[in-house]
């Protein structure tokens, strides 16, 4: 891990300080980068080079009957809407507005990870991991500020899911 992290662009619910705090309660290991801000997949491209094991993405999604899903895959994972509507059997999935992704997890677009289920204490979001993801020895996040990226185990994800009583769904995307 390095120094403490830079202050964040705007304030949020729950600080990636907080985030650092309780993954150490809850003895998970992580290893910590800091870098230029990152908005898309194709700009942290450029940064995963020097960062070990699986970048991934974060999707916000909606059901018609506005059930929320943050589904987090690789990067390289093609997610097929269709596909996902029907392995979840909800109906049409659309992008969350980034109102709504603020309401729901405290967050603004750039910045999504699965952490941010710490600002969802009444569970109105569904969780969907990708299998081949699971797989990988270490999986990489942003901690709340995409000027960061955090790198842990699979089992520390879940683990840290668990004590926000969040049950992932894992599927094969």
């Amino acid at each position: 891990m390095t120094s403490a992290p830079p202050p964040p662009l705007e304030p949020l619910p729950t600080s990636p300080q907080d985030l650092f705090n309780l993954l150490k309660k809850l003895d998970i290991s992580y290893d910590l980068y800091h870098h230029q801000a990152v908005f898309t997949v194709a700009e942290s491209d450029k940064l995963d080079r020097d960062i070990p094991g699986v970048h991934c993405r974060n999707l916000y999604m909606r059901d018609k009957k506005k059930k929320n899903f943050l589904v987090v895959a690789a990067n390289e994972t093609a997610v097929d809407l269709k596909t996902l509507q029907s392995k979840l059997n909800c109906g049409r999935l659309s992008f969350g507005s980034p109102d709504r992704l603020w309401e729901f997890l405290g967050i603004r677009p750039g910045s999504v990870c699965p952490f941010t289920v710490m600002n969802d204490p009444e569970h109105r979001v569904q969780i969907v991991l990708d299998a081949s993801m699971m797989a990988a020895q270490t999986v990489n996040y942003h901690p709340l500020d995409n000027r960061m990226t955090i790198g842990l185990a699979p089992v520390d994800l879940l683990k840290f899911l668990g004590h926000t009583d969040h049950q992932p769904i894992i599927l094969d995307l």
